[in-house]
């Protein structure tokens, strides 16, 4: 070692291990690990209350909700019971039907008839239009609401029943408007289709390209009529085409009856073929030109006129638009493209 070394030894730049974890104080320990657990426990909390704050939003919203419906039906079941009940004066009471003529739909017997029965029973009612902008559908619901118009027709006999169209008045739609006094039209309506048709499907051909083997058993040779996926018989095909022909002659007698003198009969007339409004005119397939408006003005001779049509109540409408009824609808579709149509 030199002497100045020796002389001078603060000089000399000296190392300082760091103190050991256990020189540490344990209260400088506990206090790290007391606040990383703090900021846990913070945020934890922080987070609960803002979880119970939502659900208690919702929970709000919820009871809001239902409050809104519950007042809601409460509202419409007393505005509806004031319309029953309170006098309306003299007026033009108005069904609908619109779109298809169907068992299940707006178009069915079960809710056009109801609604028929309330119009003619009403007191103040002087007469009754049917509006109708239909295709078709149903012979069954087509003849069910025909034969409850010529009963009401009857109970009736001072009320009178109008059909006014509007864009399609066809094949089922035109078979419940030939029970009626009148039938008014727009020029440019399509009316009349008097024919019966009953469609389907034949996958045969398809099958036997890919090699699918239909397995079919039944007990009756005639059980599997009309079966998509097995070979037409001309023996059911002939029975089929029969029962089209016999509901056909049902129709025809239905229009001779209902128009009686005033339709004018050609080769055409009962061949399906659908006509305009104006030609309907000529046909005599209608009465003239018309709208609701004018009819209860010119001819019923009340121009307040009360709408009778049953609606969808609220659950049902809430119930399709989130397409509850998507299966019972494809299963109705499916069904019914076998069964004979107005359409």
């Amino acid at each position: 070692m030199s002497n100045n070394e020796s002389e001078h030894p603060e000089s000399q730049p000296q190392s300082t291990p760091p103190a050991p974890s256990s020189s540490i104080p344990a209260s400088v320990r506990d206090d790290k690990k007391s606040g990383w657990e703090r900021d846990v426990l913070e945020k934890l909390a922080l987070f609960a209350v803002k979880e119970q704050r939502a659900r208690r939003r919702w929970g709000v919203f919820f009871r809001i909700a239902l409050l809104a419906v519950v007042v809601l039906g409460v509202w419409m079941a007393f505005t509806f019971n004031r319309i029953e009940n309170e006098p309306l004066g003299p007026h033009t009471a108005l069904v609908e039907i619109k779109g298809a003529i169907d068992s299940e739909g707006q178009g069915s017997a079960g809710v056009v008839i109801p609604a028929l029965d309330k119009a003619f029973a009403a007191n103040d009612s002087v007469g009754v239009i049917l509006k109708i902008n239909s295709p078709g559908g149903s012979p069954v619901q087509a003849g069910m609401i025909n034969d409850e118009i010529t009963r009401l027709r009857k109970q009736y006999p001072k009320k009178p029943i109008y059909v006014v169209v509007e864009e399609v008045c066809a094949s089922g739609g035109y078979y419940i408007a030939a029970a009626a006094d009148k039938i008014f039209v727009n020029k440019a309506s399509l009316v009349g289709s008097v024919g019966v048709l009953m469609d389907g499907f034949g996958f045969t051909g398809l099958m036997d390209k890919l090699g699918v083997e239909r397995r079919l058993l039944t007990a009756g040779e005639n059980k599997s009529f009309l079966d998509p996926f097995s070979p037409q018989s001309p023996k059911q095909r002939e029975y089929a085409q029969s029962m089209l022909q016999e509901i056909h002659q049902q129709f025809i007698e239905v229009v001779r009856q209902g128009r009686g003198a005033r339709l004018k009969e050609t080769p055409d007339t009962f061949s399906g073929l659908v006509w305009t409004g104006s030609k309907a005119v000529e046909l005599g397939l209608a009465d003239g030109f018309g709208t609701v408006d004018s009819v209860a003005r010119d001819e019923i001779k009340a121009e307040d006129v009360v709408d009778y049509t049953q609606t969808e109540n609220l659950s049902e409408r809430v119930l399709k638009k989130f397409g509850v009824a998507f299966g019972a609808g494809f299963a109705k579709t499916v069904m019914s493209s076998s069964l004979p149509q107005l359409r």
